[in-house]
Parts: structure tokens; sequence; C-alpha cells
């Protein structure tokens, strides 16, 4: 914990003269208060004060009393594009209480549940997102200043990143300024796609760091004619963007990783309590998807099969089915090395403290009741038939929010671990497909409008 003379000290090193008291709403989108740096003790003390009723999700009215959001001095953040400005994410207060629907509160609590069992889980989160331009008309077209980037496969491809590595360049040396430990970054599978890799922490500090990344890459692509977006499927034709969840349990005391076993009769290199939190994961796993997975979009990127006529490159890279293999990208979760899971089905539009909340309820859940995953899935699971698929008792993950928000809803264990904040988003997600639904699309014009 960082003591107040140790953080005023580093402050002044910094030259930092400004606070920005970040928080996320229920969509996981940044808000934030500038504060000058004599109110330091205030913001550590009180808060910022903010209006709740103005924000999504917060479960404020318009005549709720103030939310004030408290820095924690652990997340000081230096803003590498504004040298006089630090960040640091904060809690939300209610008449000096610990707000129930603030995200990074109910993560905590979460956490706390884990730690009281002798866990700390472990997380690593790999940011994909899309640098696109905008048109006068309002279309979107991928980020290309040289046209180069036009490949069908493009993933890893030098001549279509090329333009693109002064911005990762700078975004890579920003973050290892922080002491993230960013240790690659790649030209992803569509045009205009990108994907950021830095070194795990504990679930909070990945939260807190995924959502300050998403602030920092924003800001450097306009720098660069850009607009960068977490936008799950911006692109009908191109593949969609995850943010692909690494993760274990370790000892809340040692941190010795719990997932690891030399033993494992499977031969991933997981133990009885990684299969048994993994079969957790797969037995809430439609219930999760309405959280990883928030947005009415990010079912445009849970497409069942290979995908061949929908992505250029050939395949989607998302798997659409509750399944767990080896070192296999066509599995929900794929055993990424021993005592190492990753799930790959998380989007990037989701909100990381809600998801890793629900997670660890889901996990929990498997580990009580010895919940058992079944033997793992090797092989292409996208060249399975639906019912092949079926024969091996394997569920298929939501195709739309409507359908995740209905297994939610029968969900106990994943609403538990949303607490509070379960009933609102339930309520403003529906809102939000009731709204997509009664859309009439371009699509559905020219499909239908001489049809009949």
């Amino acid at each position: 914990m960082t003591d107040r003379a140790q953080l005023r000290k580093r402050l002044a090193e910094d030259g930092v003269r400004f606070l920005l008291v970040q928080f996320v709403d229920i969509h996981g989108a940044a808000k934030a208060k500038l504060v000058p740096l004599e109110c330091l003790d205030d913001m550590l003390d009180v808060g910022a004060g903010f209006a709740g009723g103005a924000v999504w999700g917060v479960g404020h009215g318009p005549h709720s009393h103030d939310l004030m959001a408290r820095i924690d001095p652990d997340t000081y953040t230096p803003m590498p594009w504004d040298h006089a400005t630090a960040r640091f994410a904060a809690n939300l207060f209610v008449d000096n209480r610990p707000h129930p629907w603030c995200a990074r509160t109910n993560l905590q609590r979460m956490l706390a549940v884990a730690a009281d069992k002798g866990y700390r889980f472990n997380v690593g989160m790999e940011p994909e997102f899309f640098l696109v331009t905008r048109g006068a008309d309002g279309t979107i077209t991928p980020w290309s200043p040289d046209g180069a980037d036009t490949l069908a496969k493009p993933c890893y491809d030098y001549r279509a990143m090329a333009p693109a590595m002064p911005f990762l360049q700078e975004l890579l040396a920003w973050l290892n300024r922080l002491g993230w430990g960013a240790y690659q970054a790649d030209h992803e599978d569509a045009n205009g796609q990108y994907e950021v890799n830095f070194t795990w922490a504990d679930a909070l500090t990945t939260a807190d760091r995924v959502t300050f990344f998403r602030m920092a890459a924003g800001q450097l692509a306009t720098q660069h004619g850009a607009i960068a977006t977490h936008m799950a499927k911006p692109f009908a034709d191109r593949t969609g963007s995850g943010l692909h969840v690494h993760f274990h349990l370790a000892d809340a005391t040692t941190g010795d990783n719990l997932f690891l076993s030399a033993a494992d009769p499977r031969g991933l290199g997981l133990s009885p309590l990684a299969y048994h939190f993994l079969g957790g994961v797969l037995h809430h796993a439609r219930a999760l998807c309405a959280v990883a997975s928030p947005t009415v979009n990010c079912y445009k990127r849970l497409q069942i099969g290979r995908g061949l006529l929908a992505t250029r490159s050939g395949f989607t890279w998302v798997p659409a089915f509750a399944s767990y293999g080896d070192n296999n990208r066509t599995q929900m979760i794929r055993t990424a090395g021993p005592g190492h899971c990753e799930d790959r089905t998380v989007s990037a539009g989701c909100n990381p403290y809600l998801v890793l909340a629900a997670y660890i309820a889901a996990g929990l859940d498997g580990i009580e009741y010895a919940r058992q995953p079944g033997p793992p899935n090797l092989g292409n699971l996208y060249d399975l038939t639906l019912a092949q698929i079926s024969e091996r008792g394997i569920h298929l993950l939501p195709q739309s929010l409507h359908e995740a928000l209905n297994a939610l809803r029968d969900d106990e264990v994943v609403r538990s671990g949303l607490g509070v904040i379960a009933s609102e988003f339930i309520e403003l997600k529906s809102r939000e497909w009731e709204s997509y639904d009664r859309q009439v699309t371009p699509w559905e014009v020219q499909q239908y409008l001489t049809f009949f």
C-alpha cells in the first residue's frame, strides 16, 4: 500500500500538477474529473463528486446523493501523453460508504471471497483493437496510410504493419515506462487490427490496466490520424476483436500457481483444482457470455463454424462452443501451457471488472461442487457439424445478446458475481437489445423491398 508521503514524493519527482480521478460505468467506459494536485488529500479521503444519474448503470437517478470517486493511491499512473497529469483508478462512495454498484468495488468484493478460501486470481488480458478512419458520410475504413493493408490474410504481415509501427512503438514505450512489461505487438487477422501484450498481474491490477490501455490507445491514435476502436466487430467481413483472458488461481500466501501439476493424466499440466475451476466456467458459460460479450455487436463475432463466408481470412478465430482443449485456438478454453488457461470468447467490448468478478463466481462454484469439465477436445472444432458437437456433449454459446441475457437471468451463481449490479445490467442490456431489434437495417431493405 502506497502511503501518502511516498505518493507526494513521487508526484513531485514526476512533475505532476493534476490528477485524473477515473472510474468506469457499467459498460467499462472511463469516466473522470480533472483535479489540481493541491486537492490530493481530498481525493484520498473524500473523493471527487459526480452526479450518478448522469452515468450509465451505477444505480442512481437525478435525486440520488453524490457519487464520490475516491482514488486508490496504488494505481498511480502518469499519463505519457500529458506529463503534467497522473491517472488514479477510483472506487465509488455514497455518504461515505462503499457503493456496491461500483464495478471496481464489486471485483474487490469477489477477490475477497476468493482470498477467504486461500486463493489469488491472477490474470493477463490481451487487447485486440482496430485503427480506423471515418468518412464524412459516417462510414469507416481500416486505417492504412499507404494503402498496403489489403491482404485477405494480413496477420503478422510486415507491409501491412509497417505504417503502424510508429504508433505501436510509442504505445509499447509508454506501457513499459509504466512498468507493465509490454513484450510484443502485432498486426492481427483483420485489416487495420492490432494486438498488444503485457504481462499478467492480479485481477484488479489487470482490469485497471486494460481500462487505462483503452484510454492510452485512443489518445495516441488521434495523433496518428486514426480512431482506436474496441468495438467487437466493426466490419462484417473481417475477424472481430477479443480481450482474451489468461488466468490461474494462486495460493494467497505463497503465490504458487495452484493450476499447475506435472502429474496430470490428461497431459495438459493442470491440477484437479484447475479442472474443477474450468468445470464451473463451462457449466456457467452461457450466462458468463452475457457479461463477457455484453453488446449486440459482440454476437456478430461469436459465430458458429469456420466462417469461410464470414471473414476474408477464412476463420473467425472465435470459439462458439463451451469447450476446452489443449493448445488449440478453436476451443473456448485453450490450455496455453502447464497451469495456464486462456478464455478466447471474451469480447473487446466488455467491462473487465465485471467479467473477472463473474469468472471468479463461476470458477469457485466449480471448485465447491467439484464440477468436471469432461475430457479435453482435441482437433479442429470448426470442422465438426452441429450434430457432432452435440454428440460430444458440448453446448453452443448464445448467438445473440437476448439469448445470453436469458441465460444470465436463470443463473444465480453468475448473477451473484455481479452483486447488486446484476439487475441493472440485465435491465440496461435488455433495453439495448430491444432498441436494436426494432431497427430496420439496409440489409433488410435490400433483401426484402422487392422480394415478394
